[in-house]
């Protein structure tokens, strides 16, 4: 009877201490979700506040200023922001100019008048914008008597362009863009300026970027 007591003392304590190593290897629910919660958190990318400030607000670079009165240099700004990835900026005057206004045949035309005295300057109606964060800015405009408007001088004038590469360009129907560009550069007082180029009207996009290339 003794040995059989043994026996049933011995087995009830085998029993016991395969109870308590089962329960010892199973985590509590609170250790698990504790666990699951590190592995989470160590798992997770790290978030760069520049990376996100560049997706939400990309950096400015290139800028294509243009007056056009008929319509004909608005065309090759717009081809020429299409290749730069560039923002457009239209130089709007206070006065609209008119077919007669434009007529140079005239002597007594507004555009004649103006291009005559080089002191004149246009009021610009367009709201002002800011260079700042512009590293190249392209300015475009049409030919009047040999140089570029007035209204241009207005523009370059009311600008800081320390620090930017300035890219004239022009159209007219035959003319070349002659001393226009200098005009501006003397005029604005600042920037690197660069020797401009004419286009036509007709200009493409593949004629455009030829350009743009061999300036890089």
């Amino acid at each position: 009877m003794k040995k059989i007591h043994y026996l049933s003392v011995a087995l009830m304590l085998a029993l016991g201490m395969s109870g308590c190593s089962s329960a010892a290897s199973v985590p509590s629910e609170e250790a698990a979700v504790s666990s699951v919660s590190e592995a989470e958190e160590s798992e997770a990318p790290e978030v760069n506040p520049a990376a996100e400030k560049e997706e939400t607000e990309p950096e400015k670079g290139i800028l294509v200023v243009y007056f056009s009165a008929t319509g004909t240099t608005k065309g090759i700004a717009e081809k020429i922001a299409s290749v730069t990835g560039g923002d457009l900026y239209e130089i709007t005057a206070a006065e609209e100019y008119t077919e007669a206004d434009l007529n140079y045949n005239d002597s007594n035309s507004r555009t004649t008048h103006e291009q005559d005295d080089p002191s004149v300057r246009p009021e610009i109606s367009s709201e002002t914008i800011s260079l700042d964060g512009y590293s190249t800015v392209y300015i475009g405009y049409p030919i009047w008597w040999g140089e570029e408007p007035r209204i241009m001088d207005t523009f370059v004038e009311s600008c800081d362009f320390d620090g930017i590469t300035v890219i004239p360009f022009c159209t007219s129907g035959s003319s070349g863009i002659g001393r226009s560009g200098k005009n501006l550069a003397d005029n604005a007082g600042s920037g690197n300026w660069l020797e401009g180029r004419r286009f036509d009207g007709g200009a493409s996009e593949e004629e455009i970027s030829s350009w743009i290339s061999e300036m890089q």
